[in-house]
């Protein structure tokens, strides 16, 4: 919905730059998408850090922070999109690995959290992703079979988790994710507002 990988990869430099290390390309693509315990679990490992997981989230929020209100903008398409569901009066929901701060505050800034039925983030699961949980239970929510579901997702963890549950998955990889391999979606397409999606979402 939101270019957060581009504030993802600020934040990630600025968190290992104080610690002498580089955020590389290919540590990037292994941490997104994952829930923010996790991915810092797999930075301290990668990297040797002394940091616990809660010390490097708490860190990083102080960055995003700063960020956030000057450099976040939605992804193409995403209104198009919006107005299209709503238009057909399909239910509509957020899945995401941000935590729950986070999220709210993003969508805050475009004043969309009202348009969704509900967020779903790391604290209502159990289990994040790439495990389906999370899709699972979004589908249990909206009381519809998560093949009934139709998913768009950019990581290459968001969208096993969604292959997974066995909703209909749509990749939209950004430059971020470019290199991940997809091969487990229905569709990848390059905006969210590609013929692809819409043809779906009015199908």
């Amino acid at each position: 919905m939101f270019n957060t990988e581009d504030l993802w990869d600020q934040v990630g430099q600025e968190l290992l730059g104080r610690r002498n290390h580089l955020f590389s390309k290919s540590l990037k693509l292994q941490l997104m998408g994952l829930p923010g315990p996790v991915a810092f679990q797999m930075m301290i490992d990668q990297c040797g850090l002394v940091d616990t997981p809660e010390e490097l989230q708490l860190e990083s929020n102080k960055i995003f922070d700063k960020l956030l209100p000057q450099e976040i903008q939605m992804l193409p398409g995403l209104p198009e999109v919006l107005d299209l569901i709503e238009m057909l009066d399909l239910p509509k929901a957020v899945a995401t690995s941000s935590h729950q701060a986070f999220a709210s505050k993003a969508l805050a800034l475009f004043d969309l959290e009202p348009r969704f039925r509900f967020v779903l983030t790391p604290a209502d699961v159990t289990k994040g992703k790439p495990d389906p949980e999370m899709y699972l239970t979004a589908a249990s929510r909206l009381n519809i079979e998560p093949s009934e579901m139709l998913v768009l997702e950019d990581s290459v963890h968001g969208s096993r988790a969604a292959a997974a549950a066995n909703a209909y998955t749509i990749a939209v990889p950004g430059h971020h994710s470019l290199g991940g391999d997809f091969s487990h979606v229905q569709q990848v397409v390059s905006a969210l507002n590609a013929p692809g999606v819409l043809d779906i979402i009015r199908s």
